[in-house]
């Protein structure tokens, strides 16, 4: 089944924006998805329409099978949402904000205190129930919007930016959550700014862009689509000879260079030619995430 089917999906603001221009986007069920795009590409407007917040100007869009527009309740019972910002009550206690968003679903009370407590465990967040969320740090605070968004046990989580302001710590112990959450049968969707969690994270990935799908397919296809990639080489001893003008390099110090690799050539070409020339290679590795130098590229055009 598909999680999410998005067919021509429009979308035009009152100002004239024209922010989502016939976006096709499908997520199958028990995916992990990573949409990519910069601000004001469409992401969150795409994400707003599937969550009610926002309506559509044209198209279509189904969340299991089921139309937003004809059902758009039983929809948004399908989804537990993580937005950007934090929008809860920064007086009110963790345990309340938990079991509170539970009651908006239905959900008696007795079975959100269930819940609430396996969730904020899972967590880490149990000890601070009974601390008003104001007292949380950063990452506790992001970590509570999942639990939040999880107590009516959605089909699909949908993360907006859910790591951003956390440190790498604590991110990779999110990472594992969500790993977990996924193995469990949660199809999620996830945007974010730290393109390696979503080469970590993701099995499938899309980028929009000026609200247009510009690539979509698995990320190792993705990746795969990379016209050229920039090493760091770090040597015993750097040295100006004629055949490295092959590739595009330069100096970073006495021992390091960086040096563009194209899909004509090879690393074991670079490492050859390093080698005839006695240039002991004693490191080499990508200067940057491979899906954030696309991403680049792609803005660029």
């Amino acid at each position: 089944m598909k999680a999410i089917d998005v067919q021509q999906l429009e979308k035009t603001y009152s100002n004239g924006v024209h922010a989502l221009k016939g976006v096709d986007l499908t997520i199958q069920d028990g995916d992990f998805f990573g949409l990519l795009g910069a601000n004001g590409a469409g992401k969150t407007t795409m994400i707003s329409i599937l969550t009610g917040t926002a309506t559509k100007t044209g198209g279509s869009a189904k969340i299991f099978g089921i139309d937003i527009d004809k059902d758009h309740n039983k929809a948004k019972e399908m989804i537990g949402l993580v937005p950007q910002e934090f929008n809860f009550n920064i007086f009110e206690k963790v345990i309340d904000i938990v079991v509170t968003q539970g009651g908006y679903f239905g959900i008696p009370r007795k079975e959100c205190l269930k819940r609430a407590q396996k969730i904020l465990e899972a967590l880490d967040l149990w000890e601070k129930r009974d601390h008003p969320s104001m007292q949380l740090s950063g990452g506790m605070k992001r970590r509570l919007m999942i639990a939040r968004a999880l107590i009516h046990q959605p089909k699909l989580l949908i993360l907006d930016e859910p790591t951003a302001g956390v440190d790498v710590e604590l991110r990779h112990g999110m990472w594992k959550y969500l790993q977990e959450l996924n193995k469990s049968g949660v199809t999620i969707l996830l945007t974010s700014h730290y393109l390696e969690e979503i080469e970590a994270l993701c099995r499938n990935v899309a980028m929009i862009k000026k609200g247009e799908i510009v690539i979509n397919g698995t990320v190792k296809e993705v990746l795969q689509s990379l016209d050229r990639q920039i090493y760091v080489v770090n040597v015993d001893k750097v040295k100006d000879i004629d055949e490295l003008n092959t590739f595009k390099w330069k100096k970073i110090d006495d021992t390091t260079l960086e040096v563009e690799v194209d899909q004509k050539k090879t690393v074991n070409e670079l490492v050859k030619i390093l080698d005839t020339h006695k240039m002991l290679v004693q490191d080499i590795k990508p200067k940057s995430n491979r899906l954030e130098q696309l991403f680049l590229n792609l803005l660029n055009e």
